[in-house]
């Protein structure tokens, strides 16, 4: 196959590029760079089988040739990056995904939508499964995000049913792993930037709240694997298994043998106070399930944050 993925240069899109080339397919990489990061494609450079383009999804695309798939994973996907970029969140789940579902409809190709456990907002459901239609706040300061991807799949399902255009929706909870940006505003890289800095690890509220945390190999088998699937409604990919975020932190501590204290600030706006998915559908449709434990997730993610040790990248934010 031959598949254009918006995004490429970001933490999980990276990752996916590298899954389909193991494969013996062949990539298009699309970016602008506004979250993404050069290096995180960096190795992919010399395959002859991936190629790049530089440029805004959100903007009129052209691609050359043919292609069998579409991936639109383009999007601020952080807390920090879509309170600092309102408008260009919006935008790339409105007229970003319009552009790649147009590239797909043009190609005659399979579009596959990345969207997220925030359609479900602060759920009242628990776990959450795909029937369910969330619980979102759309003038919050989440909304941006939330709201974006609630869009993205409305409009996903209008090109499936108007033009047919073979879609796939993956509603993705918290992944983790190495290539995320350091001060991306996530718990993870947060917590281990904190503890490899030596500064005190903040957590929200009391730390109650609760998250699923889902190794990025993980993330990314299930998504292949749904990729290739006949599935057409949203599938939770995600780790069922629940963590408060004080858990989280303990195990960061734990596992850097750092001294920093654990302190707390107040809880953002709209934080959700429980994440985890029903996976149900995940395991009969597609066989899949996570292997990969917190544990083991967390001390390979802690590694590579520690390969960036003396970097301008692992330097505290001021």
């Amino acid at each position: 196959m031959r598949v254009l993925i918006t995004g490429a240069a970001g933490f999980l899109a990276s990752h996916l590029c590298d899954r389909f080339l193991a494969d013996g397919h062949e990539v298009v990489g699309l970016d602008n760079f506004i979250t993404g990061h050069p290096d995180n494609i960096a190795h992919l450079m010399g395959n002859d089988r991936f190629s790049f383009l530089k440029h805004n999804i959100s903007e009129y695309t052209y691609v050359a040739d043919p292609l069998d798939g579409v991936l639109h994973f383009a999007s601020p996907a952080s807390p920090v990056d879509y309170l600092e970029l309102p408008i260009q969140t919006l935008k790339v789940g409105s007229l970003g995904t319009h552009n790649a579902l147009g590239i797909a409809k043009a190609k005659g190709a399979r579009f596959f939508l990345a969207s997220t456990s925030e359609v479900y907002g602060d759920p009242l459901i628990h776990p959450q499964v795909e029937s369910y239609w969330g619980n979102v706040n759309p003038v919050g300061p989440r909304g941006v995000y939330d709201e974006a991807k609630r869009f993205a799949e409305a409009i996903t399902m209008a090109y499936h049913r108007a033009h047919g255009v073979d879609t796939r929706i993956v509603r993705i909870f918290n992944t983790y792993g190495p290539r995320m940006r350091p001060h991306d505003g996530r718990v993870v890289s947060n917590l281990i930037v904190q503890a490899l800095n030596g500064v005190p690890l903040t957590i929200y509220g009391d730390g109650s709240q609760t998250r699923s945390f889902c190794y990025v190999a993980d993330e990314v088998e299930g998504i292949y694997r749904l990729f290739q699937s006949a599935e057409v409604m949203p599938v939770n990919i995600g780790n069922p298994n629940e963590f408060t975020v004080r858990q989280l932190a303990e195990l960061v501590v734990e596992l850097t043998g750092t001294t920093a204290p654990i302190t707390t600030l107040p809880l953002p706006t709209d934080d959700p106070k429980v994440r985890r998915p029903d996976i149900t559908r995940a395991r009969t449709l597609l066989g899949w399930e996570p292997t990969i434990q917190l544990r083991e997730g967390l001390a390979r993610t802690i590694e590579y944050f520690r390969g960036l040790q003396g970097s301008a990248r692992l330097q505290p934010r001021t």
